[in-house]
């Protein structure tokens, strides 16, 4: 079953992208940019090896669908590097579902992209349902759920390899006037006395607390250099992160 979730995926995949080549709709839209970030934290965690990272991005969306690329790379080779695909269908224009395809490189080349199988890949597959909220009741909601690859292990009571978690992940986002407020959740409870790890934390509780801001900089009559500000912390962890970035 599960390797059957990998070939649907990428049969929507190529199927939207067979779609996408042959609409020639005027609101079809191209996205492309890069944001330079000076930490890369996901959901709490700093996984960018406390450098700066560069997160290229493309996407190209028609009607309710949209097809895009992710990527970060950490200039410190400790750091994760990422390349990611996604699809997403726009139930409404406030409600979204979202697959992603997570993918780790690392710097010495020794990787297999294509390498599918249950224990051994480096691919991790989310499904997820974003809502964005409404002008008068701006409070989004984000709820993401693991369901193939290299997500955290369960173990059986002998320490042999179970499956892995469907680690799972909640956050709430308020935008007020002059910044954006956020909270995660971890909804996933290892068993730390067999030995097994989170995902995202050691047990249910949050892991993704903070505010951001942002500010246009005028660089030119033209141009104005589009710049976030982010203070970040993790209870759960006991850690605290502010980060800034810009976008091109």
């Amino acid at each position: 079953m599960k390797k059957n979730y990998i070939l649907l995926m990428f049969t929507i995949l190529l199927s939207s992208s067979a779609v996408f080549a042959q609409n020639t709709k005027k609101n079809d839209t191209l996205t492309i940019g890069v944001d330079l970030m000076s930490r890369y934290i996901f959901r709490g965690t700093d996984v960018g090896g406390a450098t700066p990272s560069m997160q290229p991005n493309l996407e190209y969306s028609t009607g309710k669908f949209a097809i895009g690329l992710w990527g970060a790379y950490s200039t410190n080779p400790t750091g994760t590097q990422e390349t990611d695909i996604y699809l997403t269908y726009s139930l409404t224009d406030k409600l979204d579902f979202t697959l992603t395809d997570y993918f780790f490189p690392t710097d010495d080349g020794n990787y297999n992209y294509f390498n599918y199988k249950e224990a051994t890949t480096g691919h991790l597959l989310e499904a997820t349902v974003s809502y964005s909220g409404t002008k008068k009741f701006p409070l989004s909601f984000l709820l993401a759920a693991n369901f193939y690859g290299a997500d955290a292990i369960r173990l059986n009571s002998d320490g042999t390899r179970k499956g892995i978690q469907y680690s799972s992940y909640a956050e709430f986002k308020y935008a007020f006037n002059k910044f954006k407020a956020f909270m995660g959740f971890n909804l996933t409870n290892p068993d730390e006395k067999l030995g097994e790890a989170g995902f995202y934390g050691n047990g249910f509780g949050v892991v993704n607390l903070g505010i951001t801001a942002e500010k246009k900089i005028k660089i030119t009559k033209s141009f104005d250099l589009p710049m976030t500000f982010s203070l970040i912390t993790n209870p759960q962890a006991e850690k605290i992160y502010f980060v800034f970035g810009f976008s091109l």
